[in-house]
């Protein structure tokens, strides 16, 4: 059976699709392997590999990088159970990604500079990273406790048991934002769960990332905007190169 974290992960995370032709551009582009930090279950990972890249899945999750391996058969993909902040691997890479947001869940700026220290040691000479980060959040009024417009919830079906997603409000704490969820499920026979859930979010400008990369050596190249969708929100990713 599919473990709960691996299906709230594709139900929250899997679909976004706006930022995959930005990371296909930067593959072709790339004159050798790729690194996707924060890789969960693979949706870049396995998008590039099926391209023809030998990309490298990086991420804290064993469980996530567990599925993913699953779906990688016939591709060139390999799995590394790491700290984003603190890894260390045998090889370098033309380009390192890091989407949706993974640089904001780090912890702060120490954290994030510890990642760019490690990332700047795997990139080949000239290589590229490029990080995603949350543009705007969704608008939320504190005053009501309510989305301005209230976003629709996420669902899919797994072994007969319904899960449902539905964000339920954004708060600003220690600097940074805190994404609430509400989480239901529902068995085949009608029972339900519930559960609150909690993803915390620094607050990073893309001015202040590339001060940060560059006082770990790496030269800021550009960046570029993805437009918000009906169910996600806008991001910008910020380049480098080693």
């Amino acid at each position: 059976m599919t473990a709960a974290s691996v299906i709230w992960h594709e139900l929250e995370c899997g679909s976004y699709t706006e930022d995959l032709e930005l990371w296909r551009g930067l593959a072709r582009g790339a004159a050798g392997p790729v690194l996707d930090v924060g890789a969960g279950t693979g949706r870049v990972t396995l998008e590039l590999a099926r391209q023809g890249h030998t990309v490298t899945a990086l991420d804290l999750d064993p469980e996530l990088l567990a599925e993913l391996a699953a779906a990688a058969a016939g591709v060139d993909v390999s799995t590394i159970v790491a700290d984003a902040c603190d890894f260390a691997l045998e090889t370098t890479f033309a380009l390192c990604i890091v989407p949706m947001q993974t640089i904001q869940l780090l912890g702060g700026s120490r954290q994030r500079r510890a990642f760019l220290a490690c990332a700047g040691r795997h990139l080949q000479p000239g290589g590229v990273l490029a990080i995603a980060i949350a543009d705007e959040l969704e608008p939320f009024d504190a005053e009501a406790d309510a989305f301005v417009v209230a976003p629709l919830p996420d669902v899919c079906e797994r072994d007969g048991v319904v899960y449902s997603s539905r964000p339920t409000a954004i708060r600003e704490r220690d600097g940074g934002f805190v994404l609430e969820r509400r989480r239901e499920t529902v068995s085949a026979s009608g029972e339900l769960t519930v559960e609150l859930d909690e993803v915390g979010l620094d607050s990073v400008s893309a001015e202040t990332l590339e001060r940060e990369g560059a006082d770990a050596g790496l030269r800021p190249s550009g960046r570029t905007q993805i437009p918000a969708t009906d169910d996600y929100v806008a991001s910008v990713v910020v380049t480098f190169r080693a």
